[in-house]
């Protein structure tokens, strides 16, 4: 290049002042520009790739509680390709003699009432006691983007450092409930690599709660004051799924407004039936930010685990999960079957513009589906 300015090549010619962007020469030397300087190519070193493990190399890590194996062995049961879907199912096969010996608990409640806020509190409360406790905080995927953003560690600062907890974001990709697809099998993961609690926090943003319900022991619903009075209470269903509510920001100007709405929910929670047999649901107050109330919580869920463990309400719950987990997992493939099936495809078009138009009722266009799936 000589050392005139040039136009760019996208520069519409005989342009105007208007485009006053040009190119102009280089200097000789080296990468910062100084002239008479020599470049030096420099040798950029070769990343190794991740050594890929196998079934015996996973078991193992996790076994030994090693938190990188653990972490790979649940991204590996979460893969949706097929040779690692495989490989996780041998993985959790092998494993399974080790699990079930955690209190499983889920944490749902709306946007603001401080779910993660809390969870770092009763973790660190529990890592003091000597628990290794592992937190699968799940966040909410973009309808748009089925993006997420995983930030909950950010959240979590101070129990993220404990390497007596583990904490694992996983995006809901669109399952109901808020809770990931793949969430039962890392919680086995999790109670083989040696954690005894594990949390589960869910979205919380009015989708149906009993997924979560069905892969847990303890269901706690985290409130707020001002919610509403106990009849505004009754009306919300997920109340029929909590084994007990925590009425949490009972600090400072809110601490009496706390303790009212604990008043108002327990008067509620008398026409509602209990959510576990034997088990009377009770609201509390706490605040995460003092610490105030997180023992008290802990007690109770101590004290329920060890009154449903003696009734075998546990092991009746968690047979009855497994189960449900069984049949959640045929009317997946159910579903995906029959979205994928040629025939469905080719008549699903016609179908969905002859119900847009009024042209057949939706039941005979189901019908119609159907017929052709099974055919």
């Amino acid at each position: 290049m000589n050392d005139s300015n040039q136009r760019p090549d996208w520069v519409p010619l005989n342009a105007g002042s208007a485009f006053t962007t040009s190119v102009m020469a280089g200097v000789d030397g080296g990468h910062d520009g100084l002239r008479g300087q020599a470049s030096v190519a420099v040798s950029r070193p070769t990343i190794p790739r991740r050594k890929r493990l196998t079934v015996d190399e996973y078991v193992a890590g996790v076994l030994a509680s090693d938190r990188n194996i653990v972490a790979q062995t649940i991204t590996l049961v979460e893969s949706n390709a097929q040779a690692h879907f495989d490989m996780g199912q041998e993985v959790l096969r092998q494993l399974i003699p080790y699990t079930g010996n955690s209190v499983r608990i889920g944490i749902t409640g709306v946007p603001g009432a401080g779910k993660s806020t809390f969870i770092e509190a009763l973790g660190l409360h529990l890592c003091e006691q000597g628990h290794k406790i592992a937190v699968l905080a799940v966040d909410p995927s973009s309808t748009v983007t089925r993006g997420s953003i995983l930030g909950d560690k950010t959240r979590m600062e101070l129990l993220s450092r404990d390497l007596r907890a583990f904490i694992r974001p996983s995006p809901s990709s669109g399952t109901l409930g808020g809770v990931a697809r793949k969430s039962r099998e890392t919680i086995l993961v999790c109670e083989a690599a040696g954690f005894d609690v594990i949390l589960v926090e869910t979205v919380g943003v009015g989708q149906s709660e009993t997924t979560v319900r069905s892969m847990v022991d303890f269901f706690l619903l985290l409130m707020i004051s001002g919610a509403g009075d106990e009849l505004q209470g009754i009306k919300k269903g997920i109340m029929e799924l909590a084994d007990a509510l925590l009425v949490n920001k009972a600090d400072g100007d809110n601490r009496l407004r706390a303790h009212a709405a604990r008043a108002d929910y327990n008067r509620a929670l008398h026409y509602l039936a209990p959510a576990t047999e034997g088990w009377r649901t009770k609201a509390y107050t706490c605040s995460a930010l003092t610490g105030e109330g997180i023992n008290t919580i802990w007690n109770v869920i101590s004290d329920f685990r060890q009154q449903i463990t003696a009734s075998g309400v546990l092991e009746k719950r968690r047979q009855r999960q497994t189960l449900d987990w069984v049949y959640s997992m045929v009317e997946e493939h159910l579903r995906t079957s029959f979205f994928n099936h040629a025939g469905v495809g080719s008549i699903r078009a016609d179908i969905e513009e002859a119900v847009v138009n009024g042209h057949i009722p939706p039941t005979v266009a189901a019908q119609m589906l159907i017929k052709k799936y099974e055919g």
